[in-house]
């Protein structure tokens, strides 16, 4: 049996595709061979030698020990585009909350609850809750992945000029953009074109502070800002300070914290992001499916310190994390040859300091030669998949 630990609640969904004769699942399960997880913060837990795998039911993965899960053999997952349409959405509530002075106005007119005459004062006061529309503006984008494309496409059918920045961006990414959506090389062109910019990047040290007081003084006046992704991503007191000067007219974030809390001109929302039933079932069936085939298969997609590779096997699947040094494979290869059993399909992959070899093997492979890599230098962890 496999144990699945649950550490948040997990929609039933994605938790009911195991297998209840090969795995228990639960929030209380001992020596798990795998963990399911939300926001719940793993920093400070103790990895037991079973743990195979951790699957995020999300994108971001700040709460989980990636670095340290990398070294022990702990194969991390995360769902990237499960909650691209709940975000999405998100994203297009928070341009019109941003530009409409939609809460203020609908704050003001619930406080004239019980005073004479409601209806005649609303019509007299509602002047002061003008704002532009979105049509025909330009919405910056930093980040074109999953979440990023989305809300690009979705701007253009409103009528919007969309410019959007992505070093890292797919050819899969660019050929589903809207033929209109310009996609820029320099990040500035971001900062002094768009009326919006919205930002949809993974936190990293290398993206902390990507916008800052030095990237908000390129900016338009009057410029509005978006921050569904990660707060560390904005500098809170930077925007502060930018919408009291009047340079920044509106900041929508999903982050909470107390310096924008109160604040005239921000919209702080409780990370509603991917709040959505529908969402919340498409990250647990994808957490739950990523799982499955990495503990039964060896399979890896999705996996946010290791490469993805995939292998169909006809024998028995030896599969190898290992650092991504020199001679490892030839070893590895040896290691099986010296058995006499031969090797039908080989599938290597590396991801920066990590990599990641699966080997399909004719014969019956024995626990002296899993014992024979492991002790090859560099090797992680080893696994027989018969």
């Amino acid at each position: 049996m496999y144990n699945i630990l649950t550490l948040n609640k997990i929609a039933a969904v994605g938790t009911d595709r195991f297998d209840s004769s090969k795995y228990t699942v639960g929030d209380a399960v001992e020596n798990p061979t795998a963990i399911m997880v939300r926001s719940a913060k793993m920093h400070d837990m103790e990895f037991g030698s079973d743990l195979l795998a951790i699957a995020r039911a999300g994108a971001g993965v700040n709460n989980i020990p990636v670095d340290k899960c990398a070294e022990a053999g702990i194969c991390v997952f995360n769902t990237p585009g499960a909650n691209a349409n709940a975000v999405k959405e998100l994203a297009i509530c928070a341009l019109l909350l941003s530009s409409r002075k939609i809460t203020e106005a609908a704050a003001w007119a619930s406080s004239l609850k019980g005073t004479p005459d409601a209806p005649k004062t609303v019509e007299g006061g509602k002047a002061k809750f003008a704002g532009p529309e979105i049509f025909g503006k330009t919405l910056g984008i930093i980040g074109l992945g999953a979440i990023g494309g989305k809300i690009a496409n979705a701007a253009v059918a409103l009528g919007m000029k969309v410019i959007g920045y992505d070093p890292f961006l797919s050819v899969n990414g660019a050929l589903h953009l809207e033929p209109s959506v310009k996609v820029v090389t320099d990040i500035n062109d971001i900062y002094k074109n768009s009326d919006y910019i919205s930002i949809h990047v993974p936190y990293t040290p290398d993206t902390k502070n990507t916008i800052d007081a030095e990237q908000i003084a390129m900016m338009k006046d009057g410029v509005r800002l978006i921050n569904l992704a990660r707060g560390e991503l904005i500098n809170s007191e930077a925007v502060v300070k930018a919408i009291a000067e009047g340079k920044v007219a509106k900041y929508v974030t999903d982050f909470a914290d107390d310096v924008v809390l109160g604040v005239e001109n921000v919209i702080v929302l409780p990370h509603l992001g991917a709040s959505t039933p529908e969402s919340e079932d498409n990250c647990a069936v994808m957490a739950a499916d990523e799982l499955m085939d990495y503990i039964e298969n060896g399979n890896i997609r999705n996996s946010v310190n290791y490469p993805n590779a995939t292998m169909a096997a006809n024998g028995t699947k030896v599969c190898v994390l290992h650092k991504n040094i020199p001679a490892v494979i030839a070893k590895i290869t040896s290691a099986v040859a010296d058995a006499g059993l031969n090797i039908d399909n080989m599938v290597n992959a590396s991801k920066k300091d990590y990599a990641y070899t699966m080997l399909d093997v004719a014969g019956d492979v024995t626990d002296s030669v899993a014992e024979k890599i492991s002790a090859v230098d560099g090797i992680i962890k080893v696994r027989i998949i018969k």
